[in-house]
């Protein structure tokens, strides 16, 4: 089910990740639209989806074992509170649980990514390439660069990001449009409806609150992500812990360096979890999964 959310999502929006990680990786300063044009000049259009394949690579485990995650700690959660209607607290404990469990296995995919589209990275050749080459001069756990600061941030990320969309949700379906909404589908449980019919919130508030819920997430965590990307950038001889790489983050460009491509990084957010929310409620139906 959560797989077929993948290409679709994260292709479709990553001319805004490249523009996200031309600013934090490569610390560009340039403004958006001038950033877009020496993209555009120098490595032509194909230059906007740099990276994009082994981001597809990445993406895909993630966003699956993410969701299911989420969808397994809640259950559980809710098993051993003996409560009918899972809490707030355990929307959001299971949240976390689920981001952590996602970072932890999929994260050197992560570092691969951002070491090809990092200067020099052209150089080092495709994703094989690249992992040979980290593992050769730096050791198999230069993959996990970044994990103190992205287990950090995905707590915190993965707990809103499903927080705030079930609280969303919850509170629309006990008003009474909702509840409406509920009566209607029950009544028509016999007719022939199709599955986008079929989605409790509807269409638009779906793909609504999933963005909300992205939004929220990405911005309580950015400067998480800021630090994890320069922290797999690194080469060994220069290395920094979290802490030190935060502090020469600040000590280089002040406070806003910690919010750098944040711009983009929010414009592809919206559509992506958008989709994603609207992907995973759909295929849930389709497949009869509650």
């Amino acid at each position: 089910m959560h797989y077929e959310i993948i290409p679709s999502d994260r292709t479709f929006v990553a001319p805004l990740e490249r523009l996200k990680l031309e600013y934090v990786v490569c610390g560009e300063q340039s403004n958006l639209f001038a950033l877009i044009h020496k993209i555009a000049t120098t490595q032509g259009l194909k230059g906007f989806w740099k990276g994009n394949f082994v981001n597809i690579l990445r993406t895909a485990p993630f966003k699956a074992i993410n969701f299911y995650a989420y969808d397994t700690y809640r259950k559980q959660l809710l098993k051993l509170s003996g409560n009918e209607e899972t809490t707030n607290f355990e929307r959001f404990l299971a949240g976390a649980a689920a981001g952590i469990t996602a970072t932890i296995l999929c994260i050197p995919m992560d570092t691969i990514r951002t070491k090809m589209v990092a200067p020099g990275g052209e150089a080092l050749g495709g994703v094989i390439r690249v992992f040979r080459h980290m593992v050769e001069t730096e050791g198999f756990f230069s993959l996990y660069k970044g994990l103190v600061p992205s287990l950090v941030s995905m707590a915190p990320s993965g707990a809103v990001f499903y927080g705030v969309y079930d609280v969303l949700k919850t509170a629309y379906l006990r008003s009474p449009e909702g509840r409406n909404r509920l009566a209607l589908m029950k009544r028509q449980q016999r007719e022939e409806v199709n599955a986008i019919d079929q989605l409790e919130l509807g269409p638009a508030r779906t793909l609504l609150y999933g963005a909300i819920a992205g939004a929220c997430a990405e911005a309580t965590t950015y400067p998480f992500e800021v630090v994890r990307r320069h922290l797999q950038m690194q080469v060994q001889a220069n290395k920094l812990n979290a802490f030190a790489t935060f502090m020469n983050i600040v000590d280089k460009g002040g406070a806003p360096a910690l919010y750098a491509g944040m711009i983009p990084s929010l414009l592809q957010v919206l559509p992506s979890a958008s989709i994603s929310y609207f992907v995973y409620e759909f295929m849930k139906i389709v497949l009869k999964v509650e």
